[in-house]
């Protein structure tokens, strides 16, 4: 009798995919396509792949390395020798070399001859605001990646949740705490902002209000593209209270959780906010929001989101890790955003097009009445 308790698949298409997989998951078979003429470049492709899966922890951490010693900043297009890289970074010259060759594996250096200048990827960390700063925030996300296991039975006490206390509905949370998170929030929301005005157009909008919106990164941005628009951030008082003065902007404090929203705007944006919260939450805060805007008014929701029937490696890889390391939260798709607007009384509910939705997707919806 055979021990294999798989149901049997069904139908024609099914039984193929069954008979493919089963060669994929063969040892000789993989030997036969890694020598065919016909199979190797598809199999060795497929086995890098696989390799990057299991290697990515260490790419990861060689891009940390590089960040927390600065090298980005001062390795440009001229090559420097190891020995200089050895100095510069506090390092012995065979742990520079090595830290040289892998960085240069990854295309955050080239090699040129003995020496090495910034690559592409390298180039590219520097110019992106924020990143360095994600890139030493995610020391802290790994630690609680050790054990995945755990994390996903809730056996785990990730530090992610502390780090962000905001999301447990604190209300008052403490300054040294309030200014570590709006420092990390500022600096990774410009990409979020740029692609978020991309896809929206302002020119109708009177007055624009970000609820939960730190320091008022994406306000700033907004009021740029949109020069006759008013603005209002609201978001904790000790997050508000770093938040920089600007022309046409009025920032409120308090806590959507347990306040009433503001008065007086014809748009409201959400930008990475829901995800962070159950769905309870988000149920709350959407009628918060219906509530507050007048007839016609849209509301803007700029987030990860999921892939939904096509799972995406942002949304549902990390996205969906990161909010679990949270302990509240979660990826939604553009379709679960959709059904929660229309459950909150929403209509004409819209999902631009992106150009990176790996940074950010939008929803879009108006109060009709």
């Amino acid at each position: 009798m055979s021990s294999d308790l798989r149901p049997r698949p069904r139908g024609l298409r099914a039984r193929w995919q069954a008979w493919r997989l089963d060669r994929i998951a063969s040892p000789s078979f993989q030997s036969w396509a890694a020598g065919h003429w016909a199979t190797r470049r598809r199999a060795r492709r497929e086995a890098e792949r696989l390799h990057d899966l299991v290697a990515g922890f260490v790419y990861s951490q060689v891009l940390l390395a590089c960040v927390e010693l600065d090298l980005f900043s001062w390795i440009g297009p001229r090559a420097v020798s190891i020995s200089e890289i050895a100095a510069r970074a506090d390092l012995p010259e065979g742990s520079a070399r090595r830290l040289a060759q892998a960085a240069a594996s990854l295309d955050l250096l080239r090699r040129e001859g003995e020496g090495y200048r910034l690559g592409d990827l390298g180039a590219a960390v520097a110019g992106v605001p924020g990143l360095g700063d994600m890139i030493r925030h995610h020391a802290l996300f790994y630690r609680d990646l050790a054990d995945p296991v755990a994390l996903l039975r809730g056996e785990a006490e990730p530090e992610l949740a502390q780090f962000w206390p905001y999301v447990m509905g604190d209300a008052e949370v403490a300054a040294p705490v309030a200014g570590i998170y709006s420092r990390l929030m500022a600096s990774s929301q410009a990409l979020v902002s740029e692609e978020t005005l991309r896809a929206i157009d302002l020119k109708d909008v009177r007055h624009l209000m970000d609820v939960g919106g730190g320091t008022g990164a994406f306000l700033r941005a907004a009021l740029a593209e949109a020069p006759g628009m008013e603005a209002t951030l609201f978001d904790l008082p000790d997050v508000v209270a770093r938040a920089e003065a600007a022309p046409r902007l009025q920032v409120v404090p308090g806590s959507f959780r347990t306040d009433a929203l503001p008065e007086g705007a014809d748009a409201i944006s959400l930008v990475r906010v829901l995800y962070d919260h159950d769905d309870d939450a988000v149920r709350a805060l959407l009628a918060k929001v219906f509530a507050t805007l007048p007839a016609g008014g849209r509301i803007i929701i700029s987030e990860p989101m999921s892939g939904g029937a096509r799972p995406e490696r942002a949304g549902d890889a990390y996205f969906g890790f990161y909010t679990l390391a949270m302990t509240t939260g979660r990826p939604r798709s553009p379709a679960e955003h959709a059904a929660f607007l229309r459950e909150a009384g929403f209509a004409d509910i819209r999902t631009p097009r992106m150009g990176r939705p790996f940074i950010t997707q939008v929803v879009t919806a108006r109060r009709q009445s």
